[in-house]
């Protein structure tokens, strides 16, 4: 199990949510609150509020993004096998739609192999009162420790 499964369990979604603004301060920004994490999953909501918000008054892209990466970075270490490690490499994202309300983030890595190393294409997607907002494909190299 990884170190930061170990910590989810141990910890809680809701002690968890606020650990992962000290290993990564930046997340913090988005204030998230993890609902799951698992091998093949990790959901993470954040609210709207004036620190995510752009000059229409619509949740930021970077903010969708910041959540995305969370999501599937998270994911990605709790799925991996024991000796390997990961790196972000890359995101590509489509915005849906206006994002007008608190974010719902799903990195869904279920149909996923992942034993195997090099890119992988973790999908998340972002919903806002159950309708897509934005969707993002993360490359994520997973190599050997």
């Amino acid at each position: 199990m990884s170190q930061m499964m170990q910590m989810y369990k141990q910890a809680g979604p809701a002690q968890f949510s606020a650990m992962i603004g000290q290993v990564a301060p930046y997340f913090a920004s988005i204030a998230p609150q993890f609902v799951e994490l698992r091998p093949g999953y990790a959901e993470v909501t954040f609210p709207k509020r004036r620190e995510v918000l752009n000059h229409i008054g619509t949740v930021h892209a970077i903010a969708l993004c910041n959540a995305a990466e969370l999501a599937a970075g998270t994911m990605t270490d709790a799925s991996i096998p024991s000796g390997y490690r990961w790196i972000p490499r890359g995101m590509t994202v489509e915005y849906l739609a206006k994002a007008k309300g608190d974010v719902r983030t799903v990195a869904d890595g279920s149909a996923i192999d992942w034993s195997q190393t090099g890119d992988i294409k973790v999908p998340v997607v972002a919903y806002v009162e159950g309708e897509p907002v934005f969707r993002a494909e993360i490359t994520m190299y997973v190599s050997q420790a």
